[in-house]
């Protein structure tokens, strides 16, 4: 039925917006982007994976998975920004390209470049609400998504380091003056980040009940799409792009075919770029930081 699909699409759509807002965070306070936060996806779920195997609770094992996440996002900003301060953008910038492809290598070595099963941490027993099937797992994810988003987006907004970040976003000499720790503010950007990028992963397996060391890669650039759709450093903007490009691949593999699914989202978000270059909630003149 339709509606499942819109079901389907909200589940999937939620995991691509909290990797997006990973992405979006570091755009945000940084202007920089970070690619190593696909690996930091993948890596959540290969943590989450290992907690369960040696018989933690799922949540236990969520919780302890998206911290490690957190942790070593933390040490992509030491060595790659942290490091290089004062040097040119582009090597930051070439430096995370690097930990991208060291912790992708790094995770076959020790998990293993096989795509491995994720074990059914929910059930995905279909209930029946008349006639639309949904499964607990369904509830879950998607509930678990909604939560990250609401609590992320009252962080940033009514916290103290909330608004020591979108000062540090508008202006890094002028929250300096303020009184405001820039780098403390950056660091916890970073760990935060990482926590998304993990939770998400971890989301994504549970979903598809798969994880693999290029698991990362491929939602990486379907975040980075759905953000750059949503609005350059607008983590409303990335929500609404993940969403966006999670509607826009569960329907096209129901209509069409799973083969075309990629070539239908991409061709699509051309088209919407085209129309709306600032992205859904950007601005045409994309300021920096606006988080």
């Amino acid at each position: 039925m339709f509606v499942e699909q819109i079901i389907n699409a909200l589940q999937i759509g939620s995991t691509y917006a909290i990797i997006a807002i990973a992405f979006t965070l570091l755009i945000g306070v940084l202007n920089l982007l970070n690619f190593a936060v696909g690996e930091i996806f993948m890596l959540g779920s290969f943590f989450a994976l290992t907690f369960l195997f040696i018989g933690l609770p799922f949540w236990v094992a969520f919780i302890l998975a998206i911290v490690l996440s957190g942790l070593v996002s933390l040490v992509v900003y030491y060595f790659s920004f942290d490091l290089l301060k004062g040097a040119p953008e582009l090597i930051p910038l070439v430096s995370t390209l690097g930990f991208s492809i060291l912790l992708q290598n790094a995770a076959g070595l020790i998990w293993g470049a096989e795509r491995q099963a994720f074990p059914e941490s929910i059930s995905s027993s279909i209930v029946y609400f008349g006639p639309i099937g949904i499964s607990p797992a369904q509830i879950a994810i998607f509930a678990v998504g909604i939560l990250l988003m609401i609590s992320l987006d009252q962080f940033i907004q009514k916290t103290r380091i909330g608004r020591g970040m979108r000062a540090v976003a508008e202006n890094p000499r002028t929250a300096n003056i303020l009184g405001i720790n820039s780098r403390w503010v950056i660091i916890t950007t970073f760990f935060a980040s990482g926590v998304l990028a993990g939770a998400s992963g971890i989301l994504f397996s549970i979903s598809y009940f798969i994880v693999e060391p290029l698991i990362g890669f491929h939602a990486g650039i379907k975040a980075i799409a759905a953000m750059i759709v949503g609005g350059l450093g607008n983590v409303r903007g990335a929500i609404a792009g993940g969403f966006f490009i999670g509607f826009i691949e569960i329907m096209s593999m129901h209509f069409i075919g799973s083969e075309f699914r990629d070539i239908i989202v991409y061709a699509l978000i051309f088209a919407a770029l085209i129309v709306l270059p600032q992205g859904l909630m950007g601005v045409v003149k994309q300021e920096k930081g606006r988080i």
